[in-house]
């Protein structure tokens, strides 16, 4: 079940993905849908909801994966993409921040738009009017602990400097 989609989403299950059987989606009907909703999805935003409520002035910040080529598509070249809707304020510092580092090849609204509705970020960033962004990072990129941990420590601090630089 992917949590970045809206309950009524018809991809919230995915049985194939570029050309790829998902074999655990296969069988799925409704009542397996159902008991994945019970078990992950809803605890996953009831959580969300209780971290964003904290604070009204949070940045929502998301970050999920792409990959790298698709099945008869040219290579995307991008390591990271920058995905945003209207909201600018966040987005466009930490583009150009990214753009600033030298082996990076950043993505704007690359490689999905910017805004799709119903998912995570409408729900819990756009429709309360919360500052967001949406960092897509190349799944080739992160395979394995180290690379996720190396991400971590590179992304941290750039985030951390782009919300001071923007008083938000």
């Amino acid at each position: 079940i992917d949590p970045n989609r809206g309950e009524d989403d018809p991809t919230l299950v995915m049985k194939l993905y570029d050309g790829t059987v998902i074999p655990a989606n296969r069988p799925v009907d409704a009542a397996e849908i159902e008991r994945r909703l019970a078990a992950y999805y809803r605890p996953y935003h009831q959580a969300v909801a209780g971290l964003a409520a904290r604070r009204a002035d949070s940045v929502y910040v998301a970050i999920h994966s792409f990959t790298r080529q698709l099945r008869g598509r040219e290579p995307r070249p991008w390591h990271i993409g920058v995905l945003y809707g209207r909201d600018e304020r966040f987005a466009v510092p930490l583009l150009d921040r990214l753009r600033a580092e030298p082996d990076l090849v950043v993505g704007e609204n690359e490689p999905y738009g910017g805004h799709l509705e119903g998912d995570s970020v409408d729900r819990h960033a756009i429709k309360p009017g919360r500052v967001n962004v949406l960092i897509e990072l190349r799944n080739d990129l992160i395979r394995t602990d180290a690379q996720q941990w190396a991400w971590a420590e590179r992304l941290a601090p750039i985030l951390e400097e782009v919300l001071a630089a923007t008083q938000l």
